[in-house]
């Protein structure tokens, strides 16, 4: 629990009381408890945000205040005394248990998330992604593409055998490949993600077994609002694909320009692959041509070994 996201909850008088009453019902934290242990002081509305704010957590059989040294620390400096009752003596008493309405609309602000969205150039690339994919399907396009690239291969095309020009290709791409999800996926975004709808699901889950059926509802209302975290969730996953694939889109289109147009020196007839043996490169191994099971079996070789030499994680974008 981060301790922004503590002082946030204590900030409200109803939730630090809910905390404090929490904190004492657990002799400290010491001690489990359930909802039917504090639901005589607690609303349904305070039990749920204390889960979804982790000052509580599931266990095996009820849930435990995390991080009780903290917790304590914090009321420790509130300079409030407690009376035998447990509750504050320099405190005025609420009228109303329950959350108000700037509390009910605040407990997920505190891992609210902005909404992601693509800048131009990532758009400009995902057109670019979709126009090269038609290659794969349209001769014409495929002929000029394959044409391009061919001014910049043919160096390596007239001094290296077939096989190695396929595994330098494999190389760089499965380089930039791996510089590409390393500097575009937004890792801290995508756990942020993860957390809030983990958080919906343990107060689900609580709401469940204390028989809330308001908090259901409501909880089930905040799932289907959340649905916009699995957009969210596909477009951070999918931004570094678009890159990889307006890069590698090219490579296969001129691989199979150069091996299935006839472009290949006589002499390229084909190799020997491992537990296969000698093959012709349009021969089918498996689902595969065999100069597609080459060159991803050089791809994904080479790219284990780029991410392990180079450290290539993906970090935070943010």
């Amino acid at each position: 629990m981060p301790g922004e996201q503590l002082e946030t909850l204590l900030d409200s008088p109803a939730m630090r009381e809910a905390v404090r009453v929490v904190f004492e019902r657990t002799d400290g934290g010491s001690e489990e408890l359930n909802w039917s242990d504090v639901d005589d002081a607690l609303s349904p509305g305070q039990w749920g945000r204390l889960l979804e704010s982790s000052v509580l957590v599931g266990t095996s059989s009820g849930f435990a205040v995390a991080h009780p040294d903290r917790i304590q620390d914090r009321l420790d400096g509130d300079g409030v005394e407690l009376d035998e009752s447990g509750t504050d003596d320099d405190s005025e008493p609420d009228d109303d248990p329950e959350l108000d309405d700037d509390d009910l609309g605040t407990a997920g602000e505190s891992d609210d998330l902005e909404p992601v969205s693509w800048k131009w150039y990532d758009k400009a690339a995902g057109l670019g992604a979709v126009a090269l994919f038609t290659g794969y399907f349209s001769t014409n396009i495929r002929d000029v593409v394959a044409s391009v690239d061919n001014v910049v291969l043919a160096p390596f095309t007239d001094t290296l055998p077939f096989f190695a020009v396929v595994m330098v290709l494999a190389v760089a791409t499965g380089f930039y490949s791996s510089l590409l999800q390393t500097k575009l996926t937004d890792t801290e975004k995508m756990e942020a993600y993860k957390e809030r709808m983990e958080a919906l699901n343990e107060r689900k889950e609580a709401a469940k077994e204390r028989g809330d059926d308001e908090a259901l509802e409501e909880i089930q209302e905040e799932q289907m609002e959340a649905m916009g975290d699995q957009l969210g969730m596909f477009k951070l996953q999918f931004r570094p694909m678009v890159w990889i694939m307006l890069l590698t889109v090219p490579v296969f289109l001129w691989l199979r320009w150069k091996v299935r147009g006839g472009h290949l020196g006589t002499s390229e007839t084909g190799m020997i692959l491992p537990l296969t043996g000698a093959v012709t490169w349009q021969q089918t191994v498996g689902p595969m041509p065999a100069w597609i099971v080459w060159y991803f079996l050089c791809s994904m070789t080479f790219r284990q070994l780029i991410q392990k030499t180079l450290d290539l994680q993906p970090t935070s974008t943010s």
